[in-house]
């Protein structure tokens, strides 16, 4: 059995908005083990991204309770001196739309030197060397031109591996990757997931990557978080997921795959509640083909299904799954 590096557990954020106080991540609990790669999988407005910002210390909310623990240690006590100091050194994050995430007006270069001089300036003068073999690790053709320009230059893929470099220069234990592939062409997008799944397998890198593809967790993830309104659904391996998902969430997003199609694209009816609705029960209850009286009136509780699969529904306490 493989041990934690990460370990959110019943995290919740909020956020402070002109209409009061909104609950945005309401109990997560994910756990990333060494050199494994977990996707977590919902729609926009799940939490997704807020939660790993606030693995970052930069979700801009207000932590109202939980543990976020990495590598034994409990980071959300940590000052923003520390915090620092474990951000992008044993921490490293690839945010969404790399169109947006470099500065357009400073060359590649000096955008990748930038992480030297933050976290080890020691190496700031002589690091050019080491950024051009980094960029030809990734399979980026002539790395000492690429250099010299500018990101508007460069198309979004090679942009993408830009970032998944910065990404690295510290060689942190943890990557975490925020929609990598979003508006990325197909074959551009599975040189981006294979690059990512190089680096997990050859320097047993763990991987969180946040997502909304199916096809994205199919092609590289190891297990699954689900998450719906605010909360994990359901935790169980990749594998298990596509033959024997559970929550109904989870079978929904699953048949609506354009790879199930038969003849009919199929859509998950209705919405996620909003952000100031009060849900007593199951936040699925209105959306859900299965659901019951219990599940309008009473927050359903996680079940285990087997060793490494958890589902939170009534459904499965009372084995119909």
């Amino acid at each position: 059995m493989m041990s934690s590096l990460l370990e959110i557990k019943n995290l919740e954020v909020s956020f402070d908005t002109v209409m009061g106080r909104v609950s945005v991540v309401r109990g997560v609990d994910i756990s990333v083990d060494k050199g494994e790669i977990l996707a977590v999988v919902g729609e926009s407005g799940s939490g997704k991204s807020v939660t790993s910002l606030a693995v970052m210390g930069l979700s801009g909310g207000k932590i109202e309770n939980g543990e976020i623990i990495f590598d034994g240690k409990d980071i959300l006590g940590l000052t923003e001196k520390e915090m620092c100091e474990i951000r992008g050194n044993d921490i490293s994050m690839i945010f969404q739309e790399p169109m947006t995430s470099l500065n357009p007006v400073v060359t590649i270069y000096k955008q990748l030197r930038e992480v030297y001089k933050i976290h080890m300036p020691e190496k700031k003068d002589n690091c050019r060397e080491e950024i051009i073999e980094l960029l030809e690790k990734l399979n980026i053709p002539d790395a000492e031109k690429i250099l010299k320009k500018y990101p508007f230059e460069l198309s979004g893929g090679l942009k993408q591996r830009i970032m998944i470099a910065m990404g690295l220069i510290c060689n942190p234990k943890l990557i975490i990757a925020d929609e990598p592939t979003t508006a990325l062409d197909v074959t551009t997008q599975a040189e981006i997931l294979d690059i990512l799944k190089d680096i997990s397998t050859t320097q047993k890198k763990s991987v969180m990557i946040i997502t909304h593809d199916l096809g994205v967790v199919a092609e590289i993830a190891d297990r699954v978080s689900v998450m719906y309104f605010g909360k994990i659904v359901e935790n169980c391996s990749t594998e298990e997921f596509f033959k024997n998902a559970c929550h109904p969430y989870s079978k929904d997003l699953i048949g609506a795959m354009p790879d199930n199609f038969d003849g009919r694209f199929k859509s998950i009816e209705g919405n996620v509640p909003g952000m100031y609705e009060e849900v007593k029960g199951c936040p699925y209850f209105s959306r859900c083909s299965y659901a019951s009286e219990i599940c309008k009136k009473e927050e359903p509780p996680v079940i285990k299904i087997s060793g490494n699969h958890s589902v939170r529904c009534h459904r499965a306490e009372q084995q119909e799954v």
